[in-house]
């Protein structure tokens, strides 16, 4: 493909205002600014700057992948739009050492009260429930409310401090083909004001461009497919003035001659209300403003005062429940994530949620496709696995939002409860594919599970005795965790050993693709961070920058020293855990009970974990049987083979 390019000769490209008029200059200017200039380069452009793109980019960027990100806003988000932060997403930004200045500034909340009026009675309390009850598993059993801005700008700092900034006021147009299916897309981009053309050559494109996205619309198939309910409800953020006793709780309050208010306590003081606006059919809801609105709140707390110091977000929407046809092109090279790819009422907090979690879910895929280990299937699990989760929220949702409308607190709490895994983020449940083995392994009774969210469970490091979380302790660095579990290190060491040695062949497919991924790594390195002084990542990639050893026993501190295990562990000293320390855990529970139920004294597991933090596959093995270390490995090599492959070397 040719592309025409600007001249920098003087002959060509420079105007001089001493040989031309005014007029003349303005027209030479124009024509230069139509014609489009030198395509810039990336391997992934990502379309829009709001929770999902961020997160993608941010995740791309630490590993070093060259990323591009535009967006058609002026800045980032600063009022309004979601805010709140379930269990999990916490847990994920646990994992990407960003969680302090959320947890700093957040609001935490653990119930909500449920309040109700009628014709015969008064507003008055009907009772509390726990937001989380310990029937889900989680480090941080409350929902965090915090500002979606405040989201946007540690994801934008992490970016600065790699190098990457947003392009603002770019919007996306249009993306192509360059030569044949293998050849580059391009994207094109109308940029500032004067829509001055800029196109962008990337091996991917994402579209994170919202409920009206360009990308979702230029993808053959992609059409959105759900509907809208005849509801309208209102948004207002603001300072209060108020005697409700329960504005510093999540509450439902409802009345059945005005309808229902959803008050959700924020961040800095602020008090978000979403509130039912119960309109006839022929209603303008145009007609229905910020004092109406802020009317109708007051008429559904009444006898209760309710009055605003200031307003920093009003706003109206529909509910509506859609699901995207296709979350993907056909050559898997266009995708799309967050409301581009599924839109939901936000009563129930899950849209920046699953968003991010669309992010999170590809950006390590991408990694691995764009530095050539990735098989077809590992793209095409992302399509398989985010579009099952956005029918599951919106099922879920569209029941919720009729709940909440109804009043009904009994009925309302049941459907909480019935749905808390999926709406705390730890219940959502990845299907059998080529990186989930879901078929049933003899003799494993624990939580750990294929396609499911690793538990989470406390152990003690071995090197500096530190309990640590052990699902969080290995920071994310696109890499797979391969967990082994034993009861004692010198009765199993005949089959660790073996392991290890099987391992580090060089017929293994885990040492070939170690082999590749340290070449790759040394070409396109990780982009560190400041925080990478402290965090020493290093210590993770010793043995391979795709694989983390990890080894767990539960045999004494004193009885093991790090020169009795074998040369793979000895090098993973930093992931060599002691399970000591149960009454430190959600559960009470030792780490090895928990994921795989009660391990034998001479028993073996192995858990391979995502980059993601989902369980891939489990399995368990007796080390006294001859060959049943070598065997583990060989399956450790028929797991990996299933989607990963060593890349194609370069011809140059």
């Amino acid at each position: 493909m040719v592309y025409t390019t600007r001249s920098n000769t003087p002959s060509e490209g420079r105007i001089s205002e001493d040989q031309m008029d005014t007029a003349e200059c303005v027209d030479r200017l124009a024509l230069l600014r139509s014609m489009p200039e030198t395509p810039l380069e990336c391997q992934v452009c990502v379309v829009g700057a709001g929770p999902a793109g961020l997160m993608l980019a941010c995740n791309l960027g630490r590993y070093g992948i060259k990323v591009e990100v535009v967006d058609d806003r002026a800045d980032q988000t600063t009022v309004g739009r979601a805010d709140g932060l379930q269990p999990k997403s916490i847990e994920t930004f646990r994992q990407m050492r960003l969680a302090d200045p959320l947890l700093q500034r957040g609001v935490r909340v653990y119930n909500i009260a449920f309040w109700q009026s009628t014709a015969d009675q008064p507003l008055q309390r009907l009772g509390r429930e726990v937001h989380y009850p310990p029937v889900i598993d989680v480090l941080d059993p409350y929902i965090l409310l915090v500002h979606q801005g405040m989201v946007e700008s540690l994801f934008i700092e992490d970016l600065k401090k790699r190098g990457i900034e947003i392009r603002r006021n770019t919007a996306f147009d249009s993306y192509s083909v360059c030569d044949d299916e293998s050849g580059p897309l391009q994207v094109n981009c109308r940029a500032n004001v004067n829509r001055e053309r800029k196109s962008f050559l990337t091996q991917y494109l994402v579209g994170c461009d919202g409920a009206h996205s360009k990308v979702r619309r230029s993808i053959p198939d992609a059409t959105f497919v759900g509907m809208s309910q005849a509801s309208l409800w209102g948004v207002v953020d603001g300072e209060l003035v108020t005697d409700f006793p329960d504005i510093w709780s999540k509450s439902l309050v409802h009345s059945e001659e005005y309808g229902s208010i959803l008050i959700i306590p924020r961040e800095r003081n602020v008090t978000r209300f979403y509130i039912e606006l119960k309109s006839s059919p022929k209603s303008d809801k145009n007609q229905l403003g910020e004092k109406a609105v802020m009317q109708r709140a007051k008429d559904i707390m009444a006898p209760y005062k309710v009055e605003w110091k200031n307003i920093e977000w009003f706003g109206r929407y529909q509910v509506g429940q859609r699901v995207a046809s296709r979350f993907c092109d056909n050559h898997h090279r266009a995708f799309i994530a967050g409301d581009a790819s599924h839109t939901h009422s936000p009563k129930s907090a899950q849209g920046m949620n699953t968003s991010m979690h669309d992010g999170w879910n590809l950006c390590w895929k991408l990694n691995l496709a764009i530095r050539g280990f990735a098989k077809p299937a590992l793209l095409q699990s992302y399509e398989e696995e985010r579009r099952k989760i956005a029918l599951d929220l919106v099922n879920f949702d569209y029941d919720h939002a009729i709940r909440i409308a109804e009043g009904n607190p009994r009925a309302l709490a049941e459907n909480f409860r019935t749905n808390v895994r999926l709406i705390s983020g730890v219940g959502a449940q990845y299907d059998q594919n080529a990186i989930n083995m879901t078929e049933p392994s003899p003799g494993l009774v624990g939580e750990v599970k294929p396609g499911s969210l690793l538990p989470p469970a406390k152990v003690r490091r071995y090197v500096d005795s530190n309990p640590v979380d052990i699902q969080l302790d290995i920071p994310m660095l696109g890499q797979f965790r391969i967990y082994v579990m034993v009861w004692d290190v010198h009765q199993s060491y005949i089959f660790l050993d073996a392991f290890c040695e099987a391992i580090a062949s060089t017929s293994s497919l885990v040492s070939q693709l170690s082999a590749a991924a340290k070449v790759s790594y040394t070409q396109q390195p990780r982009i560190p961070g400041p925080e990478d002084i402290y965090l020493r990542p290093e210590r993770y990639t010793a043995v391979s920058h795709l694989f983390t050893f990890a080894l767990i026993t539960t045999m004494p501190q004193d009885d093991i020293e790090i020169h009795d295990l074998p040369p793979i562990f000895q090098d993973s000293r930093w992931t060599f855990y002691l399970d000591d320390v149960p009454m430190q855990d959600t559960r009470n529970m030792h780490c090895t009970k928990k994921w795989v139920g009660s391990l034998g004294a001479g028993e073996v597991a192995v858990v391979n974990v995502r980059p993601d933090g989902y369980v891939g596959s489990v399995g368990r093995w007796d080390s006294s049987i001859d060959d049943a270390g070598k065997d583990a490995a060989k399956w450790l090599d028929q797991y990996y083979g299933r989607f990963l492959q060593l890349p194609v070397p370069i011809q140059g």
